[in-house]
Formats: C-alpha cells, structure tokens, sequence
C-alpha cells in the first residue's frame, strides 16, 4: 500500500522535509508562486427515469468532488442537470449551481447546490436529450467568459440519447433522426465556442460510441500539446467508480495528476503520497457519511490544520459538511500523508476513499559540451529535470508522460531538431536518470552565435523551456578547458574535489571564472571562483563543489538526504566571457551521523580488526596472484604484413610467478607457439589490460589489447579474442579459445 500511495503522485519524496520544522528559513532556488491555469468547466448531470438512486447520489457525489478538489482558486464551474422536455411546459435542463469561481467560498458553496440535482419524475420528462445539455454547457462557457481560459464540459450520464417522446424533435417518425441531426449541429457549436466535451457513461449500457462521437465532435485542442489532454470519453461499471472516473478525466482536461488511493470502512486511516514535484494539490475525501470525520497528518506525522497556514504550506478545507471534503495544500511537503478517519456507531457502513488532484512544477537544466564548438564538431546536449526547488528528479514516475523537444538553431544554418532520450543508449548515460541526451553535429556553414533550446512538457507539469547559447570560435581559440568532477555523496559543510585541465595557447594571461546554477542560492558554490592562467599555460588546477552547512538546508535535508543538481559553467572573462566548461553536477547531500550512528561499529571494530587483516592479506594475495595469471589469452603470430597467421596458441596457467614460458617453433617455414620451460619468451597478464611480454635478455614490454609487440625480424606477437573464459577457479575451460569477457570484467 505505501509504495503504491507515493506513486499517487508521482513518487518519493527527493524534497522529503521541507516543510517540516526547521529552526532556519529554506532557501529557495526560485522565487515562483506555485498555482495552476485557471478552467472555465460545466457539469451536466444526467437526471433521467433510469436512473437508479445510487447512481444519482454517485453522479451528486462525482460533481462535488471535482469542484471542491481543484486546485485553482480561479476556475469557474456551473452545474446543472438534465433529462428530457417532453411536453410544452417541462424543461430539458434544470440549472442547479450558477457560474461559480472556485475559491474558498466557492468551493465550500458547491456541495450545497449540487444537493438540488435529483432524478426526475415522469411528469418532469425523463429521457436525455443530449443536444439540449450541451448548448446549455456551451452557453454557460461562452457567455462572459474569457476565451483564452480553457473551456470544458462534463456530461455525466447513465444511458444512450432517448427523444422519442419529445415534442419538439417533431413527428415521432422523425424524432430520432432530428436528435441526431442537432446533436451534430450542438457539437460543432461547442467547437466553434473552443468548449471540449468529456462524456463519462456509466449504468449497464451506455452507447459507447455516441460518447467518443460527442468527444470528437467538441474542440480538440487541450491544455497541453499531449495526447492525454485531449477530449475523451470515460466509462464506468458501477455507481461506485463514477466519481473516480470523473476525476481522472477532469484531471486529463485540467492538465492535473490524478490518483485514486486506498478505501476502508471507518475508523481508519488511509495513505496518498506527494511528489516533490507539486507546488499544488488537493487531498479528496470521498466518506460516503456525512457524519465522518478526517484528520490530516503531514509526512513528518505532524497534524495540519484545515485552514491558514503551516509551517510554509497553505490549507484550506472545503466540503467537511458533506459526503465529499477536500483539503487544498499549497507547497505541499512531500512523502507519505496520512488521513485519518472516524465515524460514531451506525455510520461506519461505507467505505471512505482518498484520492489526489494536483499542479507541479517541473524545469530542466540545459546544458552543451562543448559548449562552443567549432563548425562540423559533434556538441553533447543534456536536459537535466529539476523541481523547482532545483532538485534533481530521477523517479520516471514523476514525469511520466514527459515530451522534451531540443533545436539547435545559428547563424549561417538553418534550424536542426535534436533527440534527446533517457534511455540509456547512445550519449545517454543511465536510463531513467531524468536527464535526457543527444548529440547534434554543428553544421560547416555555421558561422557566429548558436542557440540550443529544449521545452519540457507534462500533463499536470508547468511547462518550462531552456536555452544556453554559444558561438561558434574564428579558428582554435586561445583558451581550452576540460572539467574532471565526479558525483558524490557528502554531508553538509564538506566539499567535492575535481581536476580543471586548462591550456593557454596565447601569449597574454586570461581571467577564467567557475560558477555554479541551477540550484538554490548557496546551496552549493565552487571554488576557486577564479583561476588566472599565465601565457602559454598548460597543466591542471585543483577545484571544488562547496556544500552549505546543514543549516541552510534546515529540514528538507530529512534523513535520507537530498540529491542536488547544478550546472557547474567556467568562463573566460578575457574572451568576451566564452563558455568554456558547462558539466552538470550532481550531489547526494547526507546529513552527520548521530553519535550512535557514528560510533556503534566501533565497539565491534576491535574484535574483528584481526580476523579483517588476515581475511583481507590472503584474499589480496590471492588476487595479485589471479590478476597475474597468464589463462585464458590468446597468443597469435603475426608476420611482417599483418597476417595472421595460425589459430592461435591458448595459454595455461603460469608458473609460481605467473609467467607462462614458450618459444617459437619453425619460424621461417610454418611458424607456431609451443609452451616450453624456460623458454625464449614468456608472458604473464597485465591488471591494467593485456598482458606483458618478456624476451630473455631483452627486457618486459607491455602487450596491448589491440596491439602488437616484435618477436622476431619476422614476426610480431598479438593477442587473440577468446571465445569462453576460464572459470573463477581455475578449472580447466570447455574449449582451448576460451575467456575473453569473464577475464576482461574480473581482471582487467
């Protein structure tokens, strides 16, 4: 359960206690209001005969939940319901809630006037004229509304188009037909108004296919360019999932995430989890009872208030008088959240669901190497996925759905799209990593700036776009520069350590200046911040990544720590500030052990300390000896023209120190290796790759992989590629050419 309730949204907790208490303010990376696109939205509520009662209390309980679970206290909703008008004086559509916006009194309203909908009587008219809901759902969104926010109708209902008896279709020969024809005609109106419609059916047989037509047939542009934002149509088995349902669609047309957590009987307490990623988010209580009560509790077990503010979140309860609550969080601390609910006795028959609607931020990082290629050279381009907290993201949950597009555009050339994956091929280092990588040649004819740019885009996410720019330098430029910084992981106050590889062709000294970005202020700085370089210099300098003390971090550090991401840049301020180096960091930052946890194997350490020395002196011995031993390679003749000549000669195992001895037989006939003590030659294998050649009376040289060192006048010696490796005991291998990849990965 508690995995599948951090996936609720969208994974673990890289920000896990930064709302928790601290006795120091957090820093934070960028000074955003965290909010999500405001959507004008209506609901029709399907009111027909064949409607059963719990579908009725589902369909309340379903349009209840979404308006008090969004997140954006700028939305608007309407709701209404609907059925048939079957004489002159009945009415298709029965207006319920009027033109609403969602903030704190308006989601406290809603549930109130969502109570007026109920099923209709057969003198009120009870089919479902289709045509009739959706004018009146485009109306309530075209009318006073602004057209650039989003424009979305939800039609819930438990049946197919019925307005047969329907006066006002006209004969009853041509009722259907004329139903049919202005439910086209009601469609290409919602189009032309920019109203999507998102039908859900549910009950034993909904007409599946006239819910995706009206699906197809309102506007088809949804709030991202994803295809899980445009308008479909959902489908449900029971009363029980209609709610559900019509939260994950109103999440799909809102650009929310969505997840439907646990549900139990009360008392209970359920769990749903908060991803690092959302600045926004509403926790929804379905109780079934009004008459039960849920308690919050943050990651850190902290009970939080229903409204106000909390230690950095903002909350705000709506619906607590009703079957359906929803607590809206602002900068929610994210982990594991816990919702506790009671009930007195004789209300604890219906289970209660939690589930989450929720708006996050999510930014990249951008990065070339080299950041300023020369014309026809191969540049690396990653885009690195941070929260906005800049934190590096590397749960691929968090981002599921993610689009990254990259070009590279300059003068002289025109644009040239990239591909950028996470999966680990190509120059991609690690699959799901969260940092997407490709590689661009820069045109020949490129000529002054360059510009690589790359957009991420997420339903429910922020999109965000980044771009790093570049030249393309007249000829070699003066200045070159390689940054070597591996990760790490540290605790807070210490630092990384890395080699900067510089070299000065020009005969005046240049100013380089390191900085770091991407990251909160002070969380990590780099020093030196600046480096001279003398004419002529070439050789290495010492830098190093500075971690803050743990008091800048307060306690978002948590006890698992947090993973930093930044962009390390070098530039030379004498070459019009050139970018030299831009690497990406990435560090682990732990916080200091406790006393116990620093000290408890210290107790232990005095009575194993001999048992160690000993264990670890015979199973270095034993390795020096296994990393020394000539089984396994491949000796292979080579004569003066590079023919290979023979099959090969498999080694054996050496003598005591590792040397296996041979000589050359026949040389100038049918030249071949045959072992022989005390032999001409011998070889023994390198730790480092290969092996090493001794010649009696001519020294040890080294033997390449890929190489070749001379035997004779006439011929060199190589090394074959064997086809199975030894064991890892020694045992004699299946064929004479065996070894190459076990050997390869336990020796060399």
């Amino acid at each position: 359960m508690r995995r599948a309730a951090v996936s609720a949204l969208g994974g673990a907790a890289v920000l896990a206690a930064l709302l928790s208490p601290a006795r120091h303010d957090p820093v934070v990376a960028a000074a955003s209001e965290p909010a999500s696109a405001a959507v004008n939205y209506a609901v029709g509520v399907d009111e027909s005969a064949s409607l059963a009662p719990a579908d009725m209390k589902a369909e309340k309980a379903a349009a209840s939940r979404i308006a008090i679970g969004d997140v954006s206290a700028s939305s608007h909703v309407t709701v209404f319901g609907f059925a048939a008008a079957e004489t002159g004086d009945q009415r298709a559509v029965d207006p319920v809630c009027p033109r609403t916006e969602l903030d704190a009194a308006g989601r406290e309203s809603i549930g109130a006037c969502v109570g007026k909908l109920r099923s209709r009587k057969k003198s009120e008219g009870t089919g479902t004229d289709f045509p009739s809901a959706i004018r009146q759902g485009v109306h309530d969104l075209s009318t006073g509304t602004d057209p650039s926010v989003p424009r979305v109708l939800f039609l819930l209902t438990d049946g197919r188009m019925d307005v047969t008896d329907s006066e006002k279709y006209g004969g009853e020969a041509h009722r259907a037909a004329e139903g049919e024809r202005q439910l086209t005609a009601a469609l290409k109106e919602a189009a032309a108004q920019q109203v999507q419609v998102w039908p859900l059916g549910f009950g034993s047989a909904p007409d599946k296919a006239q819910l995706d037509r009206m699906a197809a047939g309102g506007y088809q542009k949804g709030c991202v360019e994803l295809p899980s934002a445009r308008p479909g149509a959902g489908k449900v088995s029971g009363a029980k999932d209609v709610g559900p349902m019509l939260e994950k669609i109103f999440a799909a047309a809102h650009c929310l995430r969505y997840s439907r957590g646990p549900s139990d009987r009360p008392p209970t307490t359920l769990e749903i989890g908060v991803s690092p990623l959302a600045t926004v988010g509403s926790i929804v209580v379905d109780k079934g009872d009004p008459e039960v009560t849920a308690t919050y509790f943050d990651p850190s077990g902290h009970k939080v208030p229903t409204s106000g503010t909390y230690r950095k979140s903002g909350f705000e309860l709506a619906g607590s008088g009703g079957t359906v609550e929803a607590l809206k969080i602002t900068d929610p601390v994210p982990g594991i959240w816990k919702v506790k609910v009671e009930a007195p006795e004789g209300h604890r028959s219906l289970p209660v669901g939690v589930s989450v609607l929720w708006h996050g931020e999510l930014r990249g990082a951008i990065t070339m190497d080299p950041p300023s290629p020369q014309a026809g050279q191969k540049t690396t381009v990653s885009m690195r996925l941070q929260t906005r907290e800049g934190y590096e993201i590397k749960d691929p949950r968090d981002y599921e759905g993610l689009r990254v597009r990259s070009e590279l555009t300059g003068d002289g050339f025109e644009p040239l799209e990239l591909n950028l994956t996470d999966d680990g091929t190509g120059a991609d280092p690690e699959k799901g990593d969260g940092s997407f990588t490709g590689t661009v040649r820069v045109p020949e004819e490129a000529d002054g700036a360059l510009k690589v740019t790359g957009t991420l885009t997420a339903s429910g996410l922020t999109a965000d776009v980044r771009s790093e720019a570049g030249t393309v330098p007249p000829g070699e430029p003066d200045v070159v520069a390689a940054l070597t910084l591996p990760g790490a992981e540290v605790h807070p106050g210490a630092s990384v350590g890395g080699t900067l590889a510089v070299h000065n062709t020009s005969d005046a000294p240049h100013t380089l200046r390191l900085s770091v970005a991407d990251i909160g202020r002070g969380m990590l700085t780099v020093a030196p911040a600046e480096i001279v370089l003398k004419p002529g210099e070439s050789g290495t300098r010492k830098v190093s990544v500075e971690v803050a003390p743990a008091d800048v971090f307060g306690t978002r550090l948590g006890d698992d720590g947090l993973q930093l991401g930044g962009t390390l840049t070098v530039v030379d301020a004498t070459d019009s500030h050139r970018t030299l180096v831009q690497s990406p960091l990435s560090v682990r930052v732990t916080p200091e052990p406790g006393i116990w946890d620093a000290y408890w194997w210290a107790f232990m350490a005095g009575a194993v300390l001999v048992v160690l020395a000993v264990v670890a002196a015979l199973a270095w011995r034993k390795q020096r000896i296994r990393r020394r031993d000539p089984y396994g390679l491949v000796l292979q003749l080579v004569s003066e023209e590079g023919d290979i000549l023979g099959d090969g000669h498999p080694a054996r195992h050496g003598n005591k120190q590792q040397w296996y001895e041979f000589t050359v037989v026949e040389p100038h006939r049918s030249p071949r290796i045959e072992r022989r003590d005390h032999g001409p030659y011998a070889v023994q294998r390198s730790p480092e790759g290969g092996a090493v050649l001794r010649k009696r009376g001519g020294g040890r040289t080294r033997l390449p992989v890929q190489g070749r060192v001379q035997l004779t006048e006439e011929l060199s010696l190589a090394l074959g590629t064997p086809a199975e490796s030894a064991s890892a005991d020694g045992s004699e291998p299946p064929a004479a050419n065996g070894g190459a990849s076990t050997y390869d990965e336990t020796y060399l």
